[in-house]
């Protein structure tokens, strides 16, 4: 009998911890607030869990949907000959499908590869620049 108690008790506690453990919302967390076209743009979910904290959802908890690219777990991969302004991405929970959240995330725009300075041109400019501070100082 006393097992049988004891053995409901431990039922009992891993209900009311698994109901606590469900997630009852997502949210969308994005890390940057524009995609880049031709890289792994990262789209992070979290859920909700029923006792207040959040949790990181990956691909295997989430479905994820798009108007525009591909996908690779949690990223998004849009091509570089896509010309809209904006991509409308969908999560939906695997588990409950009722829990979904849909986003409309811009484009960057005016992505000009700047040339980075060589060495030696580094060098001229730290150079000039030391030099103007020695003079100013009276040397």
């Amino acid at each position: 009998m006393k097992r049988l108690v004891g053995l409901m008790v431990l039922v009992t506690c891993f209900v009311i911890h698994g109901k606590a453990q469900q997630i009852e919302s997502i949210e969308f967390h994005l890390y940057t607030d524009s995609l880049k076209k031709g890289v792994h743009n990262y789209i992070n979910v979290d859920g909700k869990l029923g006792d207040g904290n959040w949790r990181p959802l990956n691909s295997k908890l989430i479905q994820f949907s798009s108007n525009a690219g591909t996908w690779d777990g949690n990223n998004l991969i849009i091509d570089s000959s896509y010309n809209k302004d904006s991509v409308v991405v969908t999560a939906v929970l695997k588990g409950n499908t009722a829990l979904q959240k849909t986003v409309t995330i811009y484009m960057k725009r005016n992505l000009v590869g700047e040339r980075l300075k060589t060495e030696e041109e580094l060098m001229k400019e730290w150079d000039n620049n030391s030099g103007k501070k020695g003079r100013k100082r009276g040397n």
